[in-house]
């Protein structure tokens, strides 16, 4: 049995993303296909870090579930767990509009359930997510049955072990009822030792939309790291003893949407290394940064060095890294 630095559990499909830039779908000519989804992207971003990564999900046994697991093995990722369901909704199709510097509506293709949501308990490799350095896994998949069943299965068998991520990835389409949602989230987070959300997602897992009051009620849910991103205003993070901030690092914003992805694949990456709090937010912010500068999200996200050339100016900035 492979012991997997990270196993993550969560969305896979396709993102196409447009060729034209500032100009919406109906009016789009061309686009560039990419594998696509939050976990699966978070995947391939610490493979480029050099760890090894598994993803569980589901594709369907069609050709855009086939280009899924030809590009997860392409990009690093071991594919092992991406279960092929044979009668079922299609691999789910993502669009994005691009309108930098922030602006990128996005359709996604999920209805009325995709096959990421139909992994069930019993299918699930729970030796691999006991024994991974990292767990991670997004609360999209506590929006159906039988995905969220399959979550707490998952949970059950990890334990609260160290390093059990919750990625508080909270998309509004993908639920049915807010109320819920805020009902599933925040009995989530019961489960995990770190969680990572931008301020609109920690709001839903604990009612405070301020990122230092939003911080410590995660802590008090009973996480030991709360990291709360903040796009251009950077980045907060709280264990019980340990406070800190560091700021965004400048980039010119091609499309945004997979720098959340690159900064949790880096996170993940210098969690494990065993860097200090601080030194972990500047690698990661810098991994972020690198991928909303790039179309793609998946194909983008950087290797250590490209992230280092940028991290050395940061330290040489602050003089104490």
């Amino acid at each position: 049995m492979t012991v997997y630095d990270l196993v993550a559990m969560g969305r896979v499909g396709v993102d196409l993303y447009p060729l034209q830039h500032g100009v919406t779908l109906d009016e789009v000519r061309t686009f560039e296909k990419f594998l696509g989804g939050s976990a699966a992207n978070v995947t391939v971003a610490a493979a480029r870090h050099g760890r090894r990564a598994t993803l569980v999900s589901a594709t369907a046994d069609d050709a855009f579930g086939r280009f899924v697991h030809r590009e997860l093995l392409q990009l690093g990722v071991d594919d092992a767990h991406v279960q092929t369901i044979t009668a079922g909704p299609p691999t789910p199709v993502t669009f994005c509009e691009v309108f930098p510097p922030d602006h990128f509506p996005i359709w996604s293709y999920r209805y009325p359930i995709a096959p990421d949501l139909l992994i069930t308990a019993d299918s699930l490799p729970l030796q691999a997510i006991r024994e991974a350095r990292v767990y991670w896994s997004t609360v999209t998949g506590l929006s159906q049955e039988p995905s969220r069943a399959a979550h707490h299965a998952a949970w059950e068998e990890r334990g609260r072990a160290p390093l059990t991520v919750l990625d508080l990835d909270y998309r509004p389409a993908f639920w049915s009822d807010p109320d819920e949602a805020r009902r599933r989230v925040r009995e989530a987070v019961g489960h995990a030792t770190v969680a990572v959300g931008n301020i609109e997602e920690c709001e839903v897992a604990t009612g405070e939309a301020d990122p230092q009051r939003a911080a410590r009620a995660l802590l008090a849910a009973g996480v030991e790291l709360a990291v709360v991103t903040q796009g251009p205003g950077g980045v907060l993070a709280m264990t019980p003893s340990e406070q800190v901030r560091v700021g965004a690092f400048p980039v010119r914003v091609v499309n945004g949407l997979g720098a959340g992805d690159a900064f949790g694949g880096a996170l993940v990456h210098g969690l494990l290394e065993g860097w200090d709090l601080e030194r972990v937010l500047h690698f990661a912010n810098v991994a972020g940064a690198l991928v909303a500068g790039r179309l793609g999200c998946s194909t983008a996200m950087p290797t250590t060095a490209e992230v280092q050339a940028l991290l050395s100016d940061v330290e040489v900035a602050d003089g104490a890294m």
